[in-house]
C-alpha cells in the first residue's frame, strides 16, 4: 500500500488509502492519517470520492498534496471508524 506524508500544523503525518471496502465500492475510498508510534500514535480517517482514475491507488497517486492537507481537515478520530478498528 502506497504511503505519502504531508505536514498538517508543522506535524508531519503518514496518508494511507485504508483498503477497507463500502458498498460504494469504487465510488468512495477511506483514506488514513497517522503520526506516532505504539501507545502515542494518533490515527484520523476520511473518505473522498475520485474524480479520476477509479482504482485506488492511482486515484491517490492523483490527489494533490493540498487536496490531503483538505481532507486531513474533514476526517475523524480513529475511534468513529472501522477502517481504524475503532480503538482509542
Amino acid at each position: 500500500m502506497p504511503t505519502r506524508k504531508i505536514r498538517v500544523d508543522g506535524e508531519e503525518w503518514s496518508v494511507a488509502t485504508s483498503g477497507f471496502v463500502t458498498q460504494y465500492d469504487q465510488d468512495e475510498y477511506g483514506l488514513l492519517f497517522t503520526r506516532g508510534t505504539g501507545d502515542a500514535r494518533e490515527i484520523r480517517v476520511t473518505r473522498y470520492s475520485p474524480l479520476g482514475a477509479r482504482s485506488r491507488e492511482a486515484s491517490f497517486a492523483e490527489l494533490p498534496d493540498e487536496k490531503l492537507v483538505e481532507l486531513f481537515e474533514q476526517s475523524q478520530p480513529g475511534f468513529t471508524s472501522p477502517e481504524a478498528g475503532y480503538s482509542r
